[in-house]
């Protein structure tokens, strides 16, 4: 967000400051979902081979365990990245 825009939310009144609050937690409630949904949909479609047994095998079981620790740290390094990118962009106004 730029200082503009952060100025912007300043003039408002309180109670739009509350409504901006709570939609942008909204959002970012919808993201986490989103993220998490879309971890357990490709770790258990790369993981899980057959419905023999009620548990997971070993072998899924390591899989899926490898799988949501490249997702996360993928996800992290993302992260780190924009905030980088967004912090350059900040210095540069």
């Amino acid at each position: 967000m730029d200082k503009s825009m952060l100025a912007d939310l300043d003039s408002l009144p309180e109670a739009d400051k509350q409504r901006m609050s709570v939609m942008i937690d909204q959002l970012q409630i919808r993201d986490s979902l989103r993220m998490y949904n879309s971890l357990v949909e490709r770790c258990f479609n790369d993981c899980v081979d057959t419905f023999k047994h009620k548990s997971l095998q070993k072998q899924e079981e390591t899989c899926v365990r490898r799988c949501a620790e490249k997702f996360l740290k993928h996800s992290m390094r993302v992260g780190m990245r924009f905030a980088e990118l967004n912090q350059g962009a900040a210095t540069q106004d």
